[in-house]
């Protein structure tokens, strides 16, 4: 006599919630959710562990302006799309699975991808001396962007960036209407930590050899605050690195499959040269291994634009 197999879409809700609360890679918690009609109820913020640390994803540049956007997960190669109008034709940074967006005119947001929650910023041009260091392309205005706080899990929190040709540091606060510069205070770091001078090719090596565009090496180097010194290594142990538009952030590798140790992941950020060529920025992005040398692709699509080349996004459901 034939076994009957049970049925698993009779698994009652509450036996579910507790599986789910188990997971803690977010690409098995939304895989969860597709298996079946009853389990696709039990996903939901309330029953995950959103606190938990998370291997970025690849945001891919938007296709056709279609606003879907592709999120490429390394852990096992799952694409899941989504639909960002929001963030259509606006170049992207991201910190704490937010993205920080400049638009055509320099207008700013910060957009949550997955919840569609959206933070509107002062202009550009109410920093201080704006017309003195603005950029001929307004979406080159801010370099980089870094959160201080999950905007989802405080409102005391701090958004702090490179702005004004990459030569400041601003930050906006909520509430505030206008962006504050930071005035920088002369640094002794730089007599107490020696910085050794890489020399310029000669010039007439220069012209002779071919211009190329694209990343060949990192140089890491490990830093003591306390002695004053730094020295390169070539050995990060179990850490890597994920570089790019985004905040730039370190994994410890055993706590998720699929990313390798020793090794930098990077994308393409370089955003002067978005304009630079007809398809865009974006082919300029892989994994480095640190020990050797070597780079391999961590995606082998092509993916280019003129706006948002790929970029790393920490996955939060909120």
């Amino acid at each position: 006599m034939a076994q009957e197999l049970a049925d698993w879409s009779e698994l009652q809700y509450d036996l579910l919630v507790l599986i789910a609360r188990r997971l803690n890679l977010i690409e098995d918690y939304l895989n969860f959710g597709t298996v079946c009609k009853s389990w696709h109820s039990v996903p939901t913020k309330n029953n995950f562990n959103n606190y938990l640390y998370r291997a970025p994803w690849l945001m891919l540049a938007e296709e056709d302006e279609n606003s879907i956007r592709k999120f490429f997960s390394l852990y096992n190669g799952m694409i899941l799309n989504k639909r960002i109008p929001k963030a259509s034709r606006k170049r992207c940074m991201e910190s704490m699975g937010w993205l920080i967006m400049v638009g055509v005119e320099g207008e700013i947001s910060t957009l949550h991808p997955f919840s569609g929650v959206q933070i509107e910023l002062p202009h550009q041009n109410t920093t201080v001396d704006y017309d003195n260091h603005r950029t001929g392309w307004k979406m080159g205005f801010i370099f980089k962007a870094v959160l201080s706080a999950n905007p989802s899990h405080t409102s005391d929190y701090l958004l702090m960036v490179i702005e004004g040709n990459a030569r400041f540091l601003g930050f906006w606060r909520p509430g505030d209407i206008r962006w504050t510069r930071v005035t920088l205070l002369p640094k002794d770091d730089c007599d107490r930590i020696p910085l050794t001078f890489i020399p310029i090719a000669d010039e007439r090596e220069v012209q002779d050899d071919e211009y190329t565009y694209g990343t060949r090496n990192f140089r890491v180097f490990q830093v003591d605050l306390a002695a004053g010194k730094m020295a390169e290594t070539r050995e990060l142990g179990d850490t890597a690195f994920f570089l790019g538009a985004n905040t730039s952030l370190s994994v410890q590798a055993s706590q998720f499959p699929g990313i390798k140790p020793n090794h930098i992941y990077f994308s393409d950020y370089y955003f002067v040269t978005y304009l630079a060529y007809e398809e865009g920025g974006g082919l300029d992005m892989g994994v480095f291994n640190l020990a050797d040398g070597s780079i391999q692709p961590h995606y082998n699509g092509v993916s280019l634009s003129h706006f948002c080349p790929p970029t790393w996004v920490t996955p939060t459901l909120y």
